[in-house]
């Protein structure tokens, strides 16, 4: 099985009791639940694809000639220009 490594983790009192009476009614210990649910927190995680950003992009001929020179304060002002007082 390889190597074995003592630790110790704190684990709300509620929880391990439930994995008590898990570990009880199925015959096992609560050590081997422990490692049933790292096994599978582990593998699920490998599962996972990392997040990729969806390409977004617009077709256009990028700023206006006001808002090329514009400061940010008057690209704001373009920005919400005619939606509202």
């Amino acid at each position: 099985m390889g190597s074995h490594m003592k630790t110790t983790v704190e684990i709300s009192d509620a929880l391990l009791s439930e994995a008590r009476k898990v570990a009880r009614r199925e015959g096992t210990t609560v050590k081997i639940l422990i490692e049933q649910g790292l096994r599978h927190a582990v593998s699920q995680r490998k599962l996972r694809r990392p997040f990729r950003l969806r390409k977004a992009t617009f077709k256009g001929k990028g700023l206006s000639a006001e808002a090329r020179s514009a400061g940010w304060a008057r690209l704001r002002e373009l920005g919400y220009e005619g939606r509202g007082g």
